[in-house]
């Protein structure tokens, strides 16, 4: 198979989606890879680490989708990417269908095979390739948070930590999957005073088992969710389903009720966001106040450390990426249902149940 690796186009994504290590295990199976001038750079992967294993270096985006079989992303594609899109063409990213329905519409036009990583999901309900990037997200949530809170960004010029003398901040994490877990770690390791909302007391326990002593745990209900907003200087979204449209938990009367100058992080924002006043930004703009309060919401964040999630991602996309290049994506899917739930789009038709429901979109069942 002709496998194609682009440079990503979305503004301020610094990843690539694949390694050199892994072009090397693709090449090893005994398949072309084909990756754009450039595409690894900003991850610290100069393009000679990919000649070295095999890959071929090809001069544009226009040539890479052309000759490729399979396109292997780190984010959904953006303009000007769909006019080198073409049915068949199996697509494998992260696609976040569920909050855009001009991307989804666009991709069904193109009668791609559309494969997202965020719904690749296991019996067990974990999500394998968006875990490492919900690990980072996770952690930067508090660095984001700690910088917004500065007085030059807007904050209320609390620092997360205190001072001796000088209680520390708190800290409420809304969701206690991967990327809430990892919130919970880092502001703990910060020195914040730290309460975490799960609807899951599984998931409670297990955190207050790792860390006693250390973090408030608590039931999210609209009660307790209302009560430690209203206290918090920064606020973590880690709400997920997967592959529908985020629950607005956090509305906009309920921001009216917070400190002036407290923040938001919302990592939930690449399904639509958990907080009602939640809109996309970049690493370039990453904030904006609203009613008062700072907003950060990067649809990207882990691109801001793309070395570490670009190693962190491919590790964990490879044996998928192996699977659809060595059987070909029909074979891969009816082999394995773990992959098989990661399959979106299929030739103009939308398959995923979350996203049609979150689109209002017809579904197409499939056995």
């Amino acid at each position: 198979m002709n496998i194609g690796v682009p440079k990503e186009l979305k503004v301020g994504e610094n990843r690539v989606a694949l390694t050199p290590a892994g072009a090397r295990a693709l090449t090893e199976a005994g398949h072309r890879v084909v990756i754009e001038t450039g595409a690894g750079e900003r991850s610290g992967f100069p393009d000679a680490g990919y000649t070295e294993v095999g890959a071929q270096i090809l001069p544009g985006p226009e040539e890479v989708w052309g000759e490729a079989d399979m396109i292997v992303k780190v984010k959904e594609p953006v303009e000007p990417e769909f006019r080198w899109m073409r049915p068949g063409l199996v697509l494998f990213t992260y696609l976040h269908l569920a909050a855009d329905r001009q991307l989804t519409e666009k991709l069904l036009g193109a009668g791609i095979i559309g494969l997202a990583y965020e719904t690749v999901q296991k019996d067990s309900g974990a999500l394998p390739l968006l875990a490492p990037m919900s690990s980072v997200a996770g952690r930067l949530s508090i660095q984001a948070g700690a910088f917004s809170l500065e007085a030059k960004n807007g904050g209320r010029g609390v620092l997360l930590s205190g001072v001796p003398g000088v209680k520390p901040a708190k800290a409420v994490i809304i969701g206690a999957g991967v990327a809430g877990m990892n919130a919970c770690l880092a502001a703990v390791g910060s020195g914040a005073r730290v309460s975490i909302l799960d609807v899951n007391p599984e998931r409670l326990t297990y955190i207050s088992e790792i860390l006693p002593g250390r973090v408030n745990t608590l039931i999210s209900t609209q009660t307790s969710l209302e009560e430690e907003v209203r206290q918090a200087d920064l606020v973590v979204g880690s709400v997920l389903i997967p592959g529908a449209r985020a629950p607005k938990l956090v509305t906009r009367n309920l921001l009216k009720l917070m400190r002036p100058g407290s923040v938001i992080v919302d990592i939930s924002i690449d399904q639509g966001g958990c907080c009602e006043t939640s809109c996309p930004t970049t690493h370039a703009q990453p904030t904006y106040i609203e009613e008062g309060v700072v907003h950060y919401c990067v649809s990207n964040m882990p691109a801001a450390v793309p070395r570490t999630s670009t190693l962190a991602l491919t590790s964990a996309t490879l044996p998928y990426t192996l699977e659809l290049a060595n059987n070909g994506y029909q074979k891969a899917l009816a082999l394995d249902r773990v992959l098989a739930r990661g399959l979106n789009l299929l030739a103009g038709e939308v398959v995923n149940q979350a996203v049609a429901e979150s689109l209002g979109l017809p579904l197409k069942k499939l056995n």
